[in-house]
């Protein structure tokens, strides 16, 4: 059976190649998305993308996809540091959750350090540009 995977992108990264090329890099959202599908067909997987600055709609496509895919790359943007909601919502869905960052948060504002979804996520990555997704990529294929 085929894995079916989905890419959450949260807040502003629709702007992804024009805000803060300097923290995110140059490339395009609709470029990254090229890639993760390619990333995703080559690992034998099928994949979705959904973007939204909206946490009500994230929220509303965790739990949709909690039916239909095997698993779930969420850059939750601003709200991994707050939203407690996209914390719950991610709790109780029992599909895995990676959660990626572009920037290493780590090295950035200490507010950034703090996030209240990665108790409930199978894992982490952040710091490599657009390599965090690829690599979130492979990690589903794996599990």
């Amino acid at each position: 059976m085929i894995k079916k995977i989905l890419v959450i992108h949260g807040p502003n990264l629709n702007l992804l190649g024009e805000r803060e090329p300097g923290v995110y890099g140059n490339m395009t959202i609709d470029t990254l998305n090229d890639n993760i599908i390619e990333r995703a067909k080559e690992q034998g997987m099928q994949c979705e993308i959904f973007q939204s600055n909206h946490e009500g709609a994230i929220i509303d496509k965790l739990h949709a996809a909690r039916t239909s895919f095997d698993g779930v790359i969420l850059n939750a943007g601003a709200y991994t540091h707050y939203s407690y909601a996209i914390r719950d919502a991610i709790a109780a869905i029992k599909i895995p959750v990676i959660e990626v960052h572009i920037s290493n948060v780590f090295a950035r504002d200490a507010f950034r350090a703090n996030s209240v979804i990665s108790e409930v996520c199978r894992g982490t990555i952040c710091g490599f540009g657009a390599i965090s997704y690829y690599l979130a990529v492979q990690a589903l294929a794996e599990l």
